[in-house]
């Protein structure tokens, strides 16, 4: 599939965009290992979470749905997952995957996990390393690039772990291997990342505390079912607050928006470029921060990122890119190294883009500087990235001529519906098979 995106128009509304892909993971595997049934709305129904479904089920697991963003999962306990008779497919999750291998360190049987050409690429040395430590037993490909075959039985020991990266990925791993190992687990991060494992490991009555960065838990605890309620991704919301802060006229209003602290840097880093957004009736639902957002057409100027947002916006950068390269002046980003192992090196796909498309940009080893100007149009690649094609379709806005966003089939990963929700906020996109 590719999206022809032709010039102008402005983006107005009220929408809601699918529920958080980060969260949806988490459910499932949460659920799927407490006791008792667990009932999930707002679950996103993108490949990358079905996958997820799909790993338990092949374990024994019994979930009914997904429908209409419900699920009804029926857990097996820490200790009930079955052996799976063949690979496990992530499809293109390195989410999951990441995750999957602390679950799977933990388990009597032997495992594999694979994916698609894309995360069979990816490095997973990162999640490798402290499971090993741990006394898991994973062979890899070179660079620990998948499959990764795991050997069940092991008797794992609980560790600390100071994370040389922040990464929520490996956080989560590690902290969920400990629910397997002897002992304490204990995780330093060298900056806040997304804590939705921490906080939904409350939620299903399993305690983890949390003290001047050292995040731990000890082993040998039992997950009880429970309620949860997905609010909107964040992640996926960006592409519409950018494409409303960018296109003249625009006002938007983004519906049940997650709101979780250490996934808000998109909203500041926009903010301190100068865009008008408005948080409206916050609340809390189910152990996380909810709003409503509203935002409007203003001017942008070019800014020198702080560093520690870059961990709470670090999904969000392909659109914030957008909106760096429709700014007046330079944008400047550093320390996001993190970037460039994603689902495609995202410094390099959106410096190319941004290129073809006439905005002048300079990567470095981990950020990019990018000079406001006029977008152009063109025939863009995604390197199969589901938020470089929707980065570049929103870019449309603010384009001289057509662009042409090649490679767009991914996107059904993290926002099934992508391309009819923001048509029908006023993007002139057209998707071809």
């Amino acid at each position: 599939m590719k999206f022809v995106v032709q010039p102008g128009g402005q983006l107005t509304g009220e929408h809601r965009v699918p529920g958080d892909k980060s969260m949806s993971h988490r459910a499932v595997m949460l659920g799927s290992l407490a006791e008792g049934t667990t009932e999930v709305t707002g679950f996103l129904e993108g490949e990358d979470a079905l996958r997820t479904i799909a790993a338990f089920r092949q374990m024994g697991v019994a979930i009914d749905g997904p429908e209409a963003g419900s699920l009804t999962i029926t857990g097996v306990g820490l200790h009930g997952l079955a052996a799976p008779q063949q690979a496990l497919d992530l499809g293109n999750a390195g989410t999951g995957m990441r995750l999957f291998a602390g679950i799977l360190a933990g388990q009597t049987f032997n495992s594999e996990l694979i994916g698609d050409a894309s995360l069979m690429q990816r490095p997973m040395g990162r999640v490798i390393n402290p499971l090993s430590k741990m006394g898991a037993r994973i062979e890899s490909l070179s660079e620990g690039r998948p499959p990764l075959v795991i050997s069940g039985g092991q008797d794992l020991q609980g560790i600390h772990y100071d994370l040389p990266i922040a990464s929520a990925q490996v956080k989560s791993c590690v902290l969920l291997a400990g629910l397997y190992a002897k002992g304490r687990t204990s995780i330093t991060e060298p900056a806040p990342t997304r804590d939705h494992t921490e906080r939904m490991l409350g939620g299903f009555g399993y305690d983890v505390d949390s003290t001047n960065g050292v995040i731990g838990l000890d082993g040998g605890g039992r997950l009880v079912g429970t309620s949860i309620d997905i609010p909107a991704d964040v992640s996926s919301a960006a592409f519409l607050l950018v494409g409303a802060s960018i296109a003249p006229g625009s006002d938007v209003l983004l519906k049940h928006v997650g709101m979780n602290p250490t996934r808000v840097g998109v909203l500041n880093i926009l903010t301190l470029m100068g865009a008008d957004i408005s948080v409206l009736n916050p609340r809390e639902i189910g152990g996380e921060p909810v709003a409503d957002l509203q935002v409007r057409y203003a001017p942008l100027h070019g800014i020198d990122i702080p560093e520690d947002e870059v961990p709470l916006a670090i999904d969000e950068f392909p659109a914030l890119f957008i909106a760096a390269a429709c700014a007046s002046g330079t944008t400047i980003l550093r320390g996001a190294s993190e970037l460039r192992v994603k689902e495609s090196d995202r410094i390099a796909a959106m410096a190319e883009g941004l290129s073809t498309l006439g905005i002048k940009n300079e990567p470095t080893s981990d950020g990019i500087v990018i000079e406001g100007g006029q977008l152009g149009g063109g025939s863009v690649n995604t390197f199969h990235d589901h938020r470089i094609a929707m980065a570049f379709a929103v870019a449309g806005l603010r384009a001289s001529a057509a662009i042409e966003v090649l490679d767009c089939d991914h996107v059904a990963t993290s926002f099934p519906g992508f391309a009819e929700l923001i048509s029908s906020a006023g993007l002139k996109l057209d998707a071809h098979r």
